[in-house]
């Protein structure tokens, strides 16, 4: 497992968040190759961090459906 310094992240409520505040994400796309996930009821816990471009094609396949729950 490799330790990232997010310190520096500027966090922002993802738009795919339910419109409940109890079901909200938070991402941060301010550092260069990395994107951090994390609950925004714990913003001290743990975050998971994505290659920005894993990222990237996992909301591609959200937005074209190519996910589905079930």
């Amino acid at each position: 497992m490799r330790d990232h310094d997010l310190s520096t992240a500027n966090w922002r409520k993802s738009t795919y968040s339910g419109h409940n505040n109890d079901d909200c994400l938070e991402v941060s796309d301010s550092l260069p190759g990395l994107v951090p996930v994390r609950d925004s009821k714990d913003p001290e816990g743990p975050a998971l961090v994505f290659p920005a471009d894993g990222w990237t094609s996992f909301i591609g396949a959200v937005k074209s459906g190519q996910l589905t729950t079930g």
